[in-house]
């Protein structure tokens, strides 16, 4: 079941991302706006969202390289190999910051400004 569920950042209803939280738990999807398009999201520890997201996307699970958010950077060394200190640095001088990085499993670095 699909529901529309308008969330504004300025007063945030918490009845609403008390649901938005449920659904991410029980592997669903969710669609957020992003600053140029809409993103399409789910729980990364939950491998039924995963798959699902993949099949929408049309890869191969295995295959896919997807984007996650992260709360603060302590949360990288989660889901990254280790990262340079310098690049770390980098990453605590920018942020929060309107930026995307992308660090890729060969730990080569690119950020989108």
């Amino acid at each position: 079941m699909s529901q529309l569920i308008k969330l504004y950042p300025e007063n945030p209803r918490e009845d609403l991302l008390d649901c938005i939280v449920e659904v991410l738990k029980n592997g669903g999807l969710i669609i957020y706006p992003t600053d140029t398009v809409y993103g399409l999201g789910c729980d990364i520890t939950n491998k039924k969202a995963m798959e699902r997201l993949a099949r929408i996307k049309n890869v191969r699970l295995d295959k896919a390289q997807f984007s996650f958010i992260c709360n603060d950077l302590s949360h990288l060394s989660s889901y990254v190999k280790p990262i340079p200190n310098t690049i770390f640095k980098l990453l605590k001088r920018s942020t929060p910051g309107p930026f995307t990085f992308c660090i890729t499993g060969s730990l080569s670095f690119a950020a989108c400004f």
